[in-house]
């Protein structure tokens, strides 16, 4: 569960500050959804970050990967609803 850490909002400026496309989103259960999509070694960044905890404000329990093929073609990295 994440709760007013500004998890998405950090997870968004790491996002393209490597260069990634995606998007990072609240799910139901409490916990965040992200899709990126970009070089393979910087998506290994970004999970390491994520791994490590994220933004500073956070814990983070798990971090669960699953290889996809997007819906679509992603322009930035950003925030869904």
């Amino acid at each position: 569960m994440v709760q007013g850490v500004g998890f998405r909002y950090s997870t968004q400026r790491e996002g393209e500050k490597l260069g990634l496309t995606g998007y990072a989103r609240n799910l139901d259960d409490g916990s965040v959804e992200v899709v990126a999509c970009g070089e393979a070694e910087q998506v290994e960044k970004l999970l390491a970050w994520l791994k490590a905890g994220g933004p500073r404000s956070a814990r983070v329990d798990k971090v669960l990967t699953e290889p996809h093929q997007p819906e679509r073609e992603w322009v930035n990295f950003g925030i869904r609803y």
